[in-house]
């Protein structure tokens, strides 16, 4: 497809260190696309380190967030098995 590279779709840009996470559900079988959505951002930026969290799921996959201080990005992944998804994301990425 036109934009794509690697299973994600690079119409729309990526939170930096954001797209290491992504490939790596791509590698591990876990998704089989990812689609970046909008990203937001506050005035008094934070550091902090990537991480996604599952939010729900959607007819062919499921939406996550991908989180780096206070900026958040929609992403949008084209998965078989959710649920298997959101377990490794639990696990990677514990709530605090």
């Amino acid at each position: 497809m036109k934009y794509r590279k690697k299973g994600i779709k690079k119409e729309h840009h990526i939170i930096e260190d954001g797209e290491e996470l992504l490939q790596e559900l791509i590698k591990k079988g876990l998704v089989k696309s990812v689609i970046p959505g909008r990203i937001k951002t506050t005035p008094k930026g934070q550091p902090g380190n990537p991480r996604l969290t599952f939010q729900y799921e959607t007819n062919s996959g499921a939406k996550l967030l991908l989180k780096k201080g206070s900026t958040v990005q929609e992403v949008f992944v084209i998965t078989s098995d959710t649920q298997k998804l959101k377990e490794y994301l639990e696990k990677k990425f514990p709530k605090n």
